[in-house]
């Protein structure tokens, strides 16, 4: 036969992992200073703009790559 198991106690535990799921994700999210945020924020912008000026523009006719 199996175990015998307390139901409440098992739903606490679950109640308990999921709130601490959603700390550690507000961690995460909100736990950086003004800072770090910027810092952040500006490394991810300067990587946009270089992306986008290493992109290739077909546009233009003229500027096609040959073959």
């Amino acid at each position: 036969m199996g175990d015998v198991i307390n139901l409440n106690a098992v739903r606490k535990q679950r109640e308990r992992a999921a709130k601490e799921a959603r700390a550690a994700e507000n961690r995460a999210r909100f736990g950086q200073s003004r800072l770090q945020r910027d810092l952040r924020d500006a490394e991810q912008s300067r990587a946009e703009r270089e992306l986008d000026r290493k992109r290739l523009s077909f546009d233009d006719p003229d500027k096609t790559p040959k073959r």
